[in-house]
């Protein structure tokens, strides 16, 4: 009888490990909240036809995602409709000036140019350079990293003066652009991580690179819509996803969990992947005597990323404007400042904008559009009451449209949903209301950070964006393959890496495997 793994949430990372292990020919058993998939990446369906992403709205370096699907017999873009977006993005610096990002190089370059004369021919210099560094460090963000000996590999110590962990993202790209407009619209992406480009580590620059060298995308239907396409195929492939059913609390065997409880049933499994909110589900579910090296007071002094400020918005009309602008702050330092250290609102907050029916009019009714309004703000913490200060700081929220270049969106507004860092935490499990989980700074990453096959629990495993390789789509779903690999081996299950092969010998892509 197959071996059988119950896994914590229907997330990007639950999903594909529940791929990859039913691939492997295990009976995988998926527990989600929700009614739909994705947790975070899934959809929101609203009344009057508008449909929005509820989280991650840019799709980034596919390759992780189509290996997945590949070593299951399927094909991505046969299920999943994309479009390279170019240009990829508008940004827009309170500074002044704009530039119009696009993954062609010699345009990209004229467009740093006509910004700051003084940093022609930087980007590609940057392009050259960070090109180098992931093709060496890449190989190391798909294995796991279980306690410090995994840094003494030499090859990895070989790279330390190419990633220079001593220095911070903004002082690596320092050393390409003068300008610091031109540094932030190549920095700005360390808020897919929850941070401050003047704390992050220099290593991510890799991930402004991701972009210009493998393209931003957009699925049709929206990022939801991969998270669907995912829950559709492992079920094909025999994954049993039960929506709707709340983990309430887990039995265990000493230090094993044996059995997930919901309100109605237990399901009991040889393996379990917690695929939910690591701190979230550590604090709610997991007494705090059984856990070692994470106690409650371990989480107490973590560093958790910011959180964020959501409007959804269904539009009467159409605007004229990018696919995504991002709009950053007149005071970028003094805004982080508020985010990471004062854990205050500003005034004058960067904010992100994707007007996704330029690219995808499916999302809207004829005639509308919808718009998606994201401001990063601090986690939850005392010093904001977003019972008193939501509404205001929605006003706020759209008279910072009219800066790049929205006017009368109040009186086109048909339908409206906000989403607070006390909704993160209250309505979607999310600890302190963190969406991007633990930070990323040299203390919370590779060894320092929880282990794939976690280290205080036994049978137990962690996916997603609070273990490593980190948040981010395409390192969750490189943390699939990690932990799958681990889960495996432990299980003595045969498998070849999972999601870095091909198609068995006689299965098609596009069939799935037999299990």
């Amino acid at each position: 009888m197959a071996r059988t793994v119950n896994i914590i949430g229907a997330g990007p990372g639950g999903l594909a490990i529940a791929m990859l292990l039913a691939n492997a020919g295990l009976r995988v058993r998926v527990i989600e909240r929700l009614t739909v998939p994705g947790g975070r990446t899934s959809t929101i369906t609203a009344p009057g036809g508008y449909r929005f992403d509820l989280g991650p709205t840019f799709f980034l370096y596919p390759r992780v995602l189509e290996e997945i699907f590949s070593a299951c017999g399927y094909d991505l873009r046969r299920e999943v409709e994309m479009v390279r977006l170019d240009p990829q993005y508008r940004l827009m610096f309170g500074a002044g000036g704009e530039l119009l990002a696009t993954p062609d190089i010699a345009r990209m370059e004229a467009e740093v140019s006509r910004l700051s004369p003084a940093d022609s021919g930087s980007f590609t210099r940057f392009m050259e350079a960070t090109r180098t560094k992931f093709s060496r460090f890449a190989p190391f963000l798909e294995q796991p990293f279980q306690s410090w000996l995994d840094l003494a590999n030499p090859d990895l110590l070989k790279l330390v003066p190419l990633l220079k962990p001593w220095k911070s993202l903004d002082a690596e790209l320092g050393s390409f652009f003068s300008d610091e407009r031109v540094r932030l619209a190549f920095t700005f992406q360390s808020k897919y991580l929850g941070m401050s480009p003047f704390r992050c580590p220099s290593l991510f620059s890799i991930l402004s690179f991701l972009e210009y060298e493998h393209g931003v995308y957009h699925p049709i239907g929206g990022c939801g819509a991969v998270s669907t396409a995912m829950a559709r195929i492992a079920e094909e492939m025999g994954v049993e996803i039960h929506y709707g059913e709340q983990v309430e609390s887990l039995r265990f065997a000493g230090r094993a969990v044996a059995a997930v409880r919901t309100a109605n049933h237990e399901y009991e499994a040889d393996a379990t992947v917690v695929n939910a909110d690591f701190a979230r589900t550590m604090t709610r579910l997991v007494p705090d005597g059984l856990r070692r090296r994470w106690s409650d007071r371990k989480l107490a002094a973590s560093r958790f990323s910011c959180s964020t400020f959501m409007l959804y918005l269904g539009i009467e009309g159409r605007y004229d404007i990018p696919h995504h602008t991002i709009y950053l702050s007149e005071n970028y330092r003094g805004n982080l400042a508020d985010i990471e250290t004062r854990h205050r609102l500003s005034a004058d907050p960067s904010m992100y904008l994707q007007n996704a029916c330029v690219t995808d009019p499916g999302l809207a009714p004829a005639g509308h559009s919808t718009l998606y309004l994201l401001i990063p703000v601090t986690h939850r913490h005392p010093n904001v009451d977003w019972s008193r200060e939501a509404a205001g700081f929605r006003e706020v929220a759209l008279d910072q449209l009219r800066r790049i270049g929205i006017d009368g969106v109040r009186e086109r507004i048909r339908y409206e949903r906000m989403i607070t860092p006390d909704d993160w935490e209250q309505g979607y499990e999310i600890h302190r209301g963190a969406t991007f989980n633990l930070s990323h700074d040299l203390r919370q990453m590779l060894h320092m950070r929880p282990h794939n096959r976690f280290e205080d629990l036994e049978r137990t495993y962690l996916v997603g964006g609070g273990t490593h390789p980190g948040s981010g789509l395409p390192v969750i779903y490189s943390s699939a393959r990690i932990t799958a690999d681990l889960l495996l081996e432990d299980l003595g299950v045969a498998g070849n890496r999972q999601g870095r092969g091909t198609t068995r010998p006689g299965q098609r892509t596009g069939e799935p495997a037999a299990v």
